[in-house]
């Protein structure tokens, strides 16, 4: 039974419904991505642990789940103006993915800041680029001229239940994959990942703790759980790229209510955590990807005693999409 009244007696912008009607719409689509394992680091962590490997997803990470969902979601008079969104990267690359598989237009604006492999993901799917300064407001004010001129549909990062649906898919397979996991470790940015994995998965073990794993540089997260609303900061600094969003007002009720904690760390500890993915599990891990494995190594959640019952953990590697030069230069400093 996956009733947990904790989920079902509060109107999420997604549910377990949603997320198995999204499940069954992108199925023939996505990747069902492995969950690997290594004794090396359960004995460095202390803990089993059990990654779940979005950084193979298709577009390099578990964006494509939801922007597959918000695409094939579409009815087909809206589909064809096509789809707009504003990125700095892997939602950017998922969205001209998803569209190219529909045969419709992805219009994809970009900061110019955003990694240079990224921009090119979008460019290799088909992607049509609008350049905006660095500011969330000059994405906007981009996006929203794309919009006026192209009269596509706007599918936005994380802020659409469509793309919370998509990303809780992950956890349905996890639970599948490794239904003895009783935490989950999740990058938290703007909170649609962490959302959908969250709804799911309490929906199907209420009892399953959902973790969030964040840059000390961009911890609007934690401020904003601290401070019980969303707090914004006037600026981020983390080499975690992807993680520079701040929460939405779809994401931020799954966030308060569901989340039951979130761990800071260091660029320190996500670049070595990036060495680790690197060396013992050879796979490639992007910074955002790696905060998770950061977070169960870190001093903060080894001696914290709420989390000393945490034996089998789940971590969302969620992406592999990493500029090398930016990889070596971190990895040599």
């Amino acid at each position: 039974m996956e009733a947990n009244d904790q989920v079902s007696s509060k109107k999420y912008a997604a549910d377990i419904s949603s997320i198995r009607e999204a499940q069954e719409r992108i199925s023939s689509l996505v990747h069902r991505t492995p969950v690997l394992s290594s004794e090396t680091l359960n004995s460095i962590s202390g803990r089993k642990l059990h990654f779940k490997c979005e950084c193979f997803q298709k577009g390099g990470a578990f964006k494509f789940r939801g922007a597959c969902n918000a695409v094939f979601s579409l009815a087909n008079d809206q589909a064809t103006k096509g789809v707009v969104t504003h990125s700095s990267g892997n939602h950017a690359a998922a969205l001209s993915l998803a569209a190219k598989l529909r045969g419709i237009p992805a219009y994809i604006v970009i900061p110019k800041n955003a990694p240079k492999c990224k921009v090119e993901n979008v460019v290799r799917y088909g992607g049509q680029v609008f350049w905006s300064e660095v500011t969330m407001q000059s994405r906007e004010e981009m996006a929203a001229k794309v919009l006026q001129a192209t009269g596509a549909i706007l599918i936005h990062p994380f802020n659409d239940g469509r793309i919370i649906s998509g990303q809780g898919t992950i956890s349905l397979e996890l639970l599948e994959q490794a239904p003895e996991i009783d935490t989950i470790i999740v990058p938290i940015s703007g909170g649609g990942l962490i959302s959908g994995v969250a709804l799911a998965a309490k929906s199907i073990n209420p009892a399953i703790r959902i973790l969030a794993a964040e840059p000390k540089g961009a911890d609007d997260a934690a401020r904003s759980k601290a401070a019980d609303r969303i707090v914004t900061l006037p600026e981020t600094k983390t080499i975690a790229d992807g993680l520079r969003a701040f929460l939405g007002n779809l994401t931020w009720p799954v966030v308060r209510d569901l989340v039951d904690d979130i761990i800071l760390v260091s660029d320190k500890e996500i670049v070595d955590a990036m060495r680790l993915c690197y060396e013992i599990l050879k796979v490639a891990v992007e910074p955002s990807g790696a905060v998770g494995l950061a977070a169960v190594l870190s001093e903060g959640f080894k001696k914290n005693p709420a989390w000393k019952d945490c034996n089998n953990v789940g971590i969302i590697l969620s992406g592999g999409n990493v500029d090398l030069g930016v990889l070596w230069d971190a990895l040599n400093k």
